[in-house]
């Protein structure tokens, strides 16, 4: 057998080298169920958090709503990513349903396709979380009717008068990426691919932090009440924090909560953001409200890190958010900005 297979690679070299290089790259790795603190591209998407990372963060679980709910509520969770895919995913899913349970504020479906949403399915619900959706999350790239009927049941959703909350990767969703080769290296600024929902979610991805970094976080409005529960000096956190393109953000149209503290951070975490893109204005909003038509849209930045749904405060807040987009917690949500 030896001898057959080397005449058979003096007659197909190439064959041969193809082969043998099929045979020696290393197999791409992927995650495991219940794996924790990072993400993921390319691999089937995980739809279990580890148990102990449960466990903690039902320890943060508040046990009552900030405001009586109105009527009954159900919230839909969609988990879809359709880009980097991070682990915190499935843990977040659980904290809207365990926030839900545990404050009797509401009642919560988790999803992982798409498919799930239109305009007879949303009927059903009060609000729709995005949890770190990515890419063209809510697109059938086999049928554009498809993929326009998705995308105009959730504008109609909203601007009808229900909820949309999102976490972190949510806004890293229908925009052009941008990849600068290092740091303070020129970069040509991302652009919006569906301006209807980069406008109603508020703005779209163009850099974060790497986690971990610790970010100092100022309270923009500290009379809301979904900022209640954090000190009114600000506080400090370490995860992998987004920022929005230039012209994607505006506090023109959104209420701010919360934003980085910029004035305290150090002069080496500033120069880490590529120099062709970085904001000029200093302004990288993180946590914020805004009404769209009749519905009302809330979102928060961080959430990238397991560790951070562990925080009290954090859960509080998400609580808060999830609280106003469906209607029943009510706050000044008129924009920063006149």
């Amino acid at each position: 057998m030896k001898k057959f297979s080397v005449a058979v690679c003096g007659g197909f070299v190439l064959l041969c080298s193809l082969v043998s290089a099929q045979q020696t790259e290393p197999a791409k790795t992927c995650p495991a169920e219940g794996f924790s603190g990072g993400f993921s591209h390319g691999c089937p998407q995980k739809q279990f958090a580890n148990p102990s990372d449960i466990s903690a963060m039902m320890a943060a679980l508040p046990d009552k709503p900030l405001a009586t709910p109105q009527s009954l509520r159900h919230v839909l969770v969609l988990c879809t990513a359709t880009g980097w895919v991070h682990t915190s995913i499935p843990l977040a899913a659980k904290m809207v349903e365990y926030l839900g349970d545990n404050t009797g504020a509401w009642m919560t479906t988790i999803i992982y396709d798409a498919a799930t949403i239109t305009a007879e399915n949303l009927q059903q619900y009060d609000a729709l979380f995005l949890d770190s959706t990515t890419g063209e999350f809510l697109d059938d790239l086999r049928d554009k009717a498809t993929t326009q009927a998705r995308r105009q049941a959730l504008l109609d959703f909203v601007k009808g008068g229900k909820g949309l909350a999102g976490i972190h990767a949510a806004t890293d969703s229908y925009h052009t990426s941008v990849r600068p080769a290092s740091p303070g290296a020129a970069a040509t600024a991302p652009t919006g691919t569906w301006p209807e929902f980069n406008e109603m979610i508020g703005g779209f991805f163009k850099f974060h932090w790497t986690y971990p970094t610790l970010i100092p976080v100022k309270i923009d409005d500290p009379n809301s009440p979904l900022t209640s529960m954090f000190p009114g000096r600000g506080y400090e956190i370490v995860d992998e924090t987004y920022t929005f393109a230039q012209d994607s953000f505006s506090r023109k149209r959104v209420h701010v909560l919360t934003s980085i503290n910029y004035d305290k951070m150090s002069a080496e975490d500033k120069a880490k953001e590529p120099l062709g893109t970085r904001r000029t204005d200093g302004d990288y909003a993180l946590s914020y409200i805004q009404r769209v038509g009749n519905g009302r849209v809330f979102y928060e930045a961080h959430g990238h890190d397991e560790s951070v749904y562990f925080s009290r405060p954090f859960v509080a807040h998400m609580l808060a958010g999830i609280q106003y987009a469906l209607g029943d917690l009510k706050a000044d949500d008129s924009p920063s900005e006149k």
